[in-house]
């Protein structure tokens, strides 16, 4: 990884690609030390670690880089943008018209769709804002001139505009930086909480510590194993003679990656699991009821079988998306190709649909176990809290990093290829 780093320096394209997303990350990082107007800041801290830190308001808490802590005007980070994204995205499948859109208009019909998801992200802010104004409200962490009607306004209307900032520097990131801009944006969010997570290892004993070092390293090395797993089909293509040339008579492989979806189906589960918690938590000792403690809780039973299924459904949502069999296999025959043992057309379309949704089950399985470990782990040691945190962080950070390394490859190459075709 560093080494890739390195390589994409010494490109003048690229290093300027790397010092445009510094310098987003940058002035994200400025935007999250930003008061909120009307909000008493000490008191939302003492609160926040009092009665939400260890509630999925701890996640929410990591995932917006502290900022949703101190009630500054990035709380609530990419969460409305990533919530909007997933309604929009379930609504193209369901509703013919946005599919319409989004596959027969091009480029065109992206762009309305991008729009939506905009707006979407908008109306969703400006609920969550109403969500935290309530919260602050509910618990007295509003200054003294912070009540009435007009401040509330300011409030929503801060919190409404923060993320809409983080949306927009987001976006700039995934056109003119390296990337997808909400990985990134998340990525360095959970990296900022890293000193906060090493200071709480030192107050526990040395052979807690080791056991949870230990494991975050072996659970690294699994993520970037399985990252870089993937199944491959054997394609062979026909020999055709074309006046006096002979083309095909090759053997190749149907490249499918176990990981297919990477870590958005963990970010999207998680996502809409915190909703019914954040909701439970805004309202006054929502967090003490039983219906948090032994649903909404990040360390319940039940929240552990939600969030599988969603994770589960995630992975199957994206796999429909980037792979469709029934394409595949007509390139192929298109082409001259086919699967050894298979005839092309209807029969390639069902093994390859049989293939991937045995990885789909793997994929999800192996999402599913490195996002569940640490909650169980955490309920096996009682004296340690927050695990549940810990396990979403480190995939999503070892995923999202993968994945950047594998675009400046990327862009690397098409460097490579172009200065060979000059």
């Amino acid at each position: 990884m560093l080494q890739t780093l390195q390589n994409a320096w010494k490109i003048p394209e690229l290093r300027k690609k790397l010092i445009f997303t510094v310098m987003i990350l940058l002035i994200y990082r400025i935007g999250n030390v930003v008061p909120v107007p009307f909000v008493d800041t000490a008191a939302l801290k003492t609160t926040f670690d009092a009665v939400f830190s260890n509630t999925i308001l701890g996640l929410y808490n990591v995932m917006s880089g502290s900022s949703f802590a101190y009630g500054t005007v990035l709380a609530l980070g990419i969460q409305p943008y990533i919530n909007a994204s997933i309604i929009i995205q379930l609504l193209t499948v369901a509703i013919s018209a946005l599919e319409r859109m989004a596959k027969d208009e091009g480029e065109e019909g992206k762009n309305k769709i991008n729009r939506i998801t905009r707006y979407t992200t908008v109306g969703l802010a400006m609920i969550l804002g109403w969500g935290y104004y309530s919260m602050c409200a509910n618990y007295g962490i509003l200054t003294a001139d912070g009540k009435g009607i007009l401040p509330a306004i300011v409030i929503i209307l801060a919190f409404t505009a923060g993320s809409t900032v983080v949306m927009w520097l987001g976006e700039q990131i995934t056109e003119h930086g390296i990337g997808n801009g909400i990985s990134i944006i998340l990525f360095a969010n959970i990296l900022s909480s890293v000193p906060g997570m090493i200071g709480t290892l030192l107050n526990l004993s040395w052979w807690i510590s080791l056991l949870i070092v230990v494991g975050v390293v072996v659970l690294v090395v699994f993520i970037v194993f399985i990252n870089d797993a993937e199944r491959r089909i054997p394609i062979s293509y026909a020999k055709r003679v074309v006046g006096r040339k002979v083309y095909g008579g090759q053997n190749t492989n149907l490249p499918i990656k176990v990981a297919m979806s990477g870590v958005m189906p963990v970010i999207f589960a998680q996502s809409i699991c915190s909703l019914p918690a954040t909701v439970c938590a805004f309202i006054p000792d929502g967090t003490k009821g039983w219906l948090y403690e032994y649903v909404f809780s990040p360390n319940s039973f039940v929240y552990a079988v939600i969030y599988t299924l969603m994770i589960f459904f995630f992975s199957w949502f994206y796999s429909t998306i980037q792979y469709d069999p029934v394409e595949i296999a007509n390139n192929l025959k298109k082409n001259g190709g086919f699967i050894p043992g298979f005839r092309p057309g209807k029969p390639t379309a069902d093994f390859i649909q049989k293939v991937i949704g045995k990885i789909i089950v793997f994929g999800a399985v192996y999402l599913s176990v490195v996002s569940l470990l640490p909650i169980i782990t955490g309920n096996l040691l009682s004296n340690v809290v927050g695990l549940s945190i810990g396990g979403t962080s480190v995939i999503i950070v070892v995923g999202v990093a993968l994945e950047t390394v594998k675009a400046l490859e990327a862009q690397m190459l098409m460097r490579h290829y172009k200065g060979f075709l000059d």
